[in-house]
């Protein structure tokens, strides 16, 4: 008997690539989103959809009465876009997330895993690790650590997987959303334009991980018993100045340039994490580098 997993946020960029792996692998996938970000046409054939927004209960009544495994990548994914409508942020990313644990322990699911983010632990100046504090500077960072902490104290009834994910880019992501995703908005406006509009310093340091390994990383996930009620850093373990980034963007797209302009409200100068424990827990060892990710990214547009 098939094993049955529920994915929120399956027509996003990062939850239909996490669909089509469990699809792959054998498992009945029920798929969820709102639409309000995803679009139908990244929703895996194969999939049971609803659509619906997780934090209103209606949407939560739609749920099966099984379920093995929650996958939960839905949400609002944007610091910038986050201090629009906070409570909208909230209603998203913390809401929907308290709504699902309690879905999830009447069903007796036996796991959840979470996709949280770097944002959550502020400016740091130095790698990061699991135990440095959090100090989240927008919005959408104090809506992730909140769920998160619900998390936490639910995780005798439901055990857990907190993922604070690093900067994901690949084959697949929204060129039009120009408010989300550096590696995308970058390529978006260097192949559009030959222009790249930059809101911050050159000196911002970030860690790009490839759609790719983010897959491996959440299918692992679902099988190891080694890395439950644990929070982990997702990121290859490499930090990027923006300004290598752009260099390698302008070289493979000749004749773009770039402006700088003032940095977007509560964004982080440097954020890169210690990916120690995902290497151990996960037992994943490499990751694509962000040069050959590129290179694949824009062959595929």
């Amino acid at each position: 008997m098939k094993k049955i997993i529920i994915i929120t946020g399956v027509a996003g960029f990062i939850g239909s690539r996490v669909a089509t792996r469990f699809i792959e692998e054998g498992y009945e996938v029920i798929g969820i989103d709102d639409l309000s970000n995803g679009k139908i046409k990244n929703i895996p054939k194969g999939i049971d959809f609803i659509r619906g927004d997780l934090s209103r209960k209606k949407t939560i009544s739609l749920l099966p009465r099984k379920c093995n495994q929650l996958l939960h990548l839905a949400g609002q994914s944007s610091g910038e876009i986050s201090f629009d409508n906070p409570v909208v942020d909230l209603n998203k990313n913390t809401v929907s997330t308290l709504n699902l644990i309690n879905y999830a322990i009447e069903k007796k699911v036996e796991r959840i895993i979470y996709s949280s983010s770097m944002s959550v632990y502020g400016n740091k100046k130095r790698r990061v690790n699991e135990n440095d504090k959090c100090e989240p500077l927008s919005c959408y960072g104090v809506g992730k650590i909140m769920a998160e902490k619900y998390l936490h104290i639910y995780k005798k009834q439901l055990p857990y997987i907190s993922f604070r994910m690093s900067n994901v880019y690949g084959p697949g992501q929204d060129m039009k959303n120009l408010r989300q995703g550096m590696v995308s908005i970058y390529l978006a406006q260097a192949l559009k334009n030959k222009k790249i509009l930059i809101k911050g310093s050159l000196k911002r340091k970030r860690d790009f991980i490839y759609i790719d390994d983010i897959v491996e990383c959440w299918f692992k996930a679902s099988v190891v018993n080694s890395c439950l009620n644990e929070i982990i850093n997702v990121g290859t373990g490499v930090s990027t100045e923006v300004k290598k980034l752009i260099t390698i963007i302008l070289k493979k797209i000749p004749g773009t340039k770039y402006r700088l302009l003032k940095p977007t409200k509560g964004d982080q100068d440097f954020i890169y994490p210690d990916n120690s424990k995902l290497k151990s827990k996960l037992g994943i060892k490499k990751f694509i580098p962000l040069e050959e990710g590129l290179d694949l990214f824009i062959s595929s547009l």
